[in-house]
């Protein structure tokens, strides 16, 4: 009887280098979403894989900051894939987390990504996590590219490293690394919080802990929204030039389009409060804690 597929999830924002990972692993030579400034993954794709005495499923997901998708959509797609693929008893021997060293800061997108990332997955199956930096045949400055690691190493991944998850350097970006990066993946793997709280737990996604913190990031995103538009006003009545006041107008009425999407995204994500009551008195137990990634732009 064949064991069963090695399963490794690979996540990280648009353009981190997922897909030409994955690349490297299978041999496939087609065009990279990391050299493509727009988003390339819209749908979990499972890509199996066999080797002379293993059989693999490598799985690409969408970026949080999604050209196409909302990132609601995005959590939506992923969740639905993990919740489906527990059902049938089949966790994640690995789930490798992908970013470019050539970053030379965090950025309010990366840290909002690697949260979400950080909550998905709890802390039982942090073990199974590589945090993996890549496109480093790209860093011109490798002196400010290591400082870079230890800035990422002993802050933005502490609280994984800290519960297992290891970092690992994608350096010559070749196959061989590739596969030396994943080759102690293997084996029975973890199911991740996400899918202990939707499955185990029964919950709704916009009750799960990565819903909650995707609700808060939108709380802020509208607040932000607000504030920039009453700037705008302020300086709108202020001008004098026709010319400037009708930009101004423009740029109002784009950031309030923006807002009524922002609105509608947190409508789709609250909790109504008889569920709350229900979830609050639950006795229901994850295996999994949440993982608090306290981040910020850097």
């Amino acid at each position: 009887m064949a064991s069963e597929p090695i399963v490794i999830a690979f996540m990280g924002r648009t353009g981190s280098g997922r897909t030409n990972f994955i690349n490297k692993l299978t041999g496939n030579r087609e065009e990279t979403a990391a050299h493509r400034l727009k988003s390339h993954t819209q749908v979990v794709r499972e890509i199996p894989y066999t080797t002379k005495d293993r059989q693999y499923v490598f799985v690409d997901t969408p970026g949080f900051d999604n050209t196409y998708l909302s990132e609601r959509e995005i959590l939506r797609r992923i969740a639905d894939w993990l919740e489906k693929k527990y059902r049938g008893k089949v966790t994640m021997s690995g789930i490798v987390y992908t970013h470019r060293i050539t970053d030379n800061r965090m950025s309010g997108s990366m840290c909002k990504n690697l949260d979400m990332f950080a909550r998905l997955c709890g802390d039982k199956a942090a073990g199974r996590v590589r945090l993996v930096t890549t496109m480093w045949d790209k860093a011109k400055n490798r002196e400010l590219a290591d400082s870079r690691v230890k800035q990422l190493e002993g802050n933005f991944w502490r609280p994984l490293i800290d519960v297992g998850a290891r970092h690992k350097r994608f350096d010559k970006n070749t196959p061989v690394e590739a596969w030396k990066i994943v080759e102690d993946l293997t084996g029975n793997g973890e199911a991740l919080l996400l899918q202990e709280e939707l499955v185990d737990l029964e919950m709704k996604l916009n009750d799960t802990t990565a819903g909650k913190a995707l609700y808060t990031q939108f709380q802020k995103l509208l607040h932000e929204q607000k504030e920039t538009i009453k700037q705008l006003d302020d300086e709108a009545k202020a001008q004098k030039d026709p010319q400037l006041v009708k930009q101004l107008e423009e740029e109002r009425r784009r950031l309030e389009a923006e807002l009524q999407k922002t609105w509608n995204e947190m409508d789709k994500l609250k909790i109504p409060f008889l569920r709350r009551l229900a979830l609050f008195f639950s006795f229901k137990k994850t295996q999994s804690r949440k993982l608090d990634v306290h981040v910020s732009a850097s």
